[in-house]
């Protein structure tokens, strides 16, 4: 084969391999635009940053959809392949947390189009949900070695729902997915727990999902006050496991930051994202000063994180390392 055929055929061969968790880097941008409109709240900013990590994660999350909608209708058999692989069918769930978390940041500019977008994601979020689980519990075999800390995905998708769910007036809606997501992560969390200390470690690659501990109770945090309308016992719990999960995460995170750069690394990005958002939101509800500050720190972080997300991001991509065989 020619060089020149070489570079014709590339394309064809990245667009094959082109990957479900490219949605990860949506969730992220989406959870910095919320929490950018939190601290811009509460801290009497105007709006304009927000509004323009607004725009770019819906010109992403258009990007993405379009590439991997092209990829369904060009190799639809590299799909099927990556639901089947038992750690990727987790990550087909971040479409539609997108979708939520998009709908979410689109609430204060259009409740139209953020109602319309609400009701797609949370749609598919049901349906995903449900295949997911079915796919766990079904004739498949999974050993304790394919158990990692994304499959918290479809369960942080369920509670993401009351977010926007609740202010558009489908609160009954919102109480399901909130009691499912609840359920799961209860389940899951002792599951991954097991794994993490009686099993072998995560693969190199995982390694970042370590961080996705952080997310389901810093959101069902924000969930429980839309569905509850204040800050009560159970959120206070949510919102301190949440900063369990950071604090050991932060431990964890050197040892993280020393493997090499992988499309996993967003998993870094919507948790801390998630604890910034409950962060700004605690403060707001109670007056806390020192939540606030919490917040203002988390948010400073998740700006480093994620700008060092997307410059190794860009690298990667010149470099020829994503849309690869793994």
């Amino acid at each position: 084969m020619t060089d020149a055929t070489q570079t014709e055929a590339q394309p064809v061969n990245r667009l094959e391999h082109y990957p479900v968790p490219l949605f990860g880097m949506v969730m992220g941008m989406a959870g910095l635009t919320l929490a950018m409109h939190a601290g811009e709240t509460v801290f009497g900013m105007g709006s304009q940053i927000s509004t323009g990590l607004y725009l770019f994660t819906f010109a992403l999350f258009g990007l993405i959809a379009a590439g991997y909608a092209a990829k369904a209708a060009i190799h639809p058999g590299a799909v099927v392949a990556e639901w089947k692989h038992p750690v990727r069918l987790s990550f087909f769930p971040a479409i539609s947390i997108s979708l939520l978390l998009l709908a979410t940041a689109t609430m204060p500019r259009s409740e139209g189009l953020a109602e319309g977008m609400w009701l797609l994601g949370m749609v598919l979020q049901f349906v995903l949900t449900i295949a997911v689980i079915s796919n766990w519990i079904g004739s498949r075999s999974f050993q304790h070695g394919m158990l990692n800390p994304a499959w918290f995905i479809p369960a942080v998708g369920n509670v993401i729902v009351p977010i926007a769910g609740v202010p558009l007036g489908y609160v009954e809606i919102s109480w399901y997915f909130m009691s499912v997501g609840l359920i799961f992560w209860l389940v899951l969390l002792t599951l991954v727990i097991n794994r993490l200390i009686f099993h072998d470690p995560l693969p190199g690659r995982l390694q970042p999902t370590l961080v996705i501990l952080i997310a389901p109770p810093a959101v069902a945090f924000v969930s429980w006050l839309q569905l509850t309308g204040g800050v009560d016992a159970f959120a206070r719990i949510l919102i301190n496991g949440a900063y369990l999960f950071t604090v050991i995460v932060l431990v964890q995170l050197p040892r993280i930051l020393r493997l090499d750069f992988a499309l996993s690394f967003w998993a870094l990005s919507f948790p801390f994202a998630a604890a910034t958002i409950a962060s700004f939101r605690f403060a707001a509800e109670t007056g806390s000063e020192a939540h606030r500050l919490i917040g203002g720190v988390l948010l400073i972080a998740l700006f480093v994180v994620i700008t060092g997300l997307l410059w190794q991001t860009i690298r990667a991509a010149m470099a020829g390392r994503i849309c690869v065989p793994e």
